[in-house]
């Protein structure tokens, strides 16, 4: 017998001892990951809670509502005392409570409204825990754009769905959507424009079984893609929970789908979002680039105003399109509804270029998709905003 042959120590100090004992298994490599996780309902408290037992180091966590007491019975992080509080603060703090070794920051914010896409490009992974096709889709299209894997979760009852997708030639969230998906949508944004959260609140009849297993698949293909292992990208893994069936389906991509635009060559620009769309002109010609006529896309859609077709009346909004409800859309005069003034780009002609860059949707840390519309050299810049 070889006395001097190498010998494994398992070491009951180690709160990662078990999970190293797996073959493949990379602790520092879980420890250093970057996890955006959208939505801390019912599947984003599972999935936080299985990021945070294995350790992972970076979460960060967004979510605009509030903790309720309907919530209780599905949320592990929840308290009867938290009612009324960010459901991101929450879930961060008490996160960090189960493992000090996870760094978690809440953003209590919209994911449409309030995520730069410089953020979404920092991570190795986005998880999405949504109940609505909008966010999805918005979540979809910033992953292909920064070249970010994302997994979605659904749960309804005790039904569920685990879809991965890594931007590439494969098929993404949008080439999976159809036409009722997009019509469901557009009543959003329909005239009158109708109240957020009728489409938003999302309360989608769910029991915890169901978000434990969605979670845990979700987590455990998170794990493959940071391991760089083979996963089920471009399918849909579907557990219906009534016949205790799983199954698997594969999707196409679609050729023509508008989300699968990857923005190339980004360039770090020292100005934030307080800046406004003439300083970043400038900053540009002081830094050697050809601005010809450059105009700032929005990602957005910014409604500048809403209009009465009736009595002539305006009312300035200025704010982007998916934060205004209903009450905002009805003429105070003549109470009919108001017709939407809305741009989707301004060069600097525009008044908007003199407004923070902020005050036209765009927000921290995001990517200016700027075109050059020269006659010679047409081209399109990407510009990351700093923090």
């Amino acid at each position: 017998m070889n006395s001097n042959r190498d010998t494994f120590t398992i070491d009951d100090d180690d709160r990662y001892s078990r999970l190293k004992l797996i073959g493949w298994w990379d602790q520092p490599k879980i420890s250093s990951a970057r996890v955006l996780v959208v939505g801390a309902g019912a599947l984003g408290n599972e999935v936080i809670k299985n990021l945070c037992l294995l350790g992972f180091g970076d979460i960060r966590v967004i979510d605009f509502d509030t903790i309720q007491e309907s919530n209780l019975s599905r949320s592990v992080f929840f308290r009867s005392e938290h009612a009324g509080q960010s459901k991101a603060t929450v879930i961060a703090e008490m996160a960090g409570q189960l493992n000090p070794d996870c760094n978690i920051t809440p953003i209590h914010g919209n994911v449409l409204t309030d995520i730069g896409l410089g953020l979404v490009r920092e991570m190795d992974v986005v998880i999405g825990c949504l109940d609505n096709r909008e966010a999805r889709l918005w979540v979809n299209r910033m992953s292909w754009k920064t070249g970010t894997p994302w997994i979605d979760g659904g749960i309804q009852e005790i039904n569920g769905v685990t879809k991965v997708f890594v931007p590439g030639d494969g098929p993404c969230y949008e080439c999976t959507m159809t036409e009722n998906d997009y019509r469901l949508i557009s009543l959003r944004y329909s005239c009158p424009l109708l109240r957020q959260e009728d489409i938003q609140q999302g309360k989608v009849p769910t029991a915890p079984t169901i978000a434990s297993i969605v979670g845990g698949l979700q987590v455990q293909e998170a794990l493959k893609l940071i391991h760089e292992l083979p996963t089920d990208e471009g399918s849909a893994m579907i557990f219906n929970g009534a016949a205790n069936n799983f199954y698997k389906t594969k999707f196409v991509p679609n050729k023509d789908c508008l989300s699968h635009e990857h923005y190339d060559s980004i360039r770090d620009c020292p100005l934030s979002n307080r800046n406004n769309f003439a300083e970043v002109r400038d900053w540009l010609s002081q830094n050697g680039t050809d601005t010809g006529t450059p105009t700032l896309v929005l990602d957005r859609d910014f409604l500048v105003s809403l209009n009465c077709r009736n009595c002539d009346s305006k009312k300035p909004v200025n704010k982007p399109l998916c934060l205004v409800g209903s009450s905002e859309g009805v003429c105070q005069s003549c109470s009919l509804p108001l017709g939407p003034e809305t741009v989707s780009e301004f060069n600097c002609d525009s008044e908007l270029s003199q407004l923070p860059l902020k005050s036209v949707g765009i927000p921290d840390k995001d990517i200016l998709k700027i075109e050059i519309r020269t006659q010679d050299n047409p081209h399109t810049l990407f510009l990351e905003l700093c923090k």
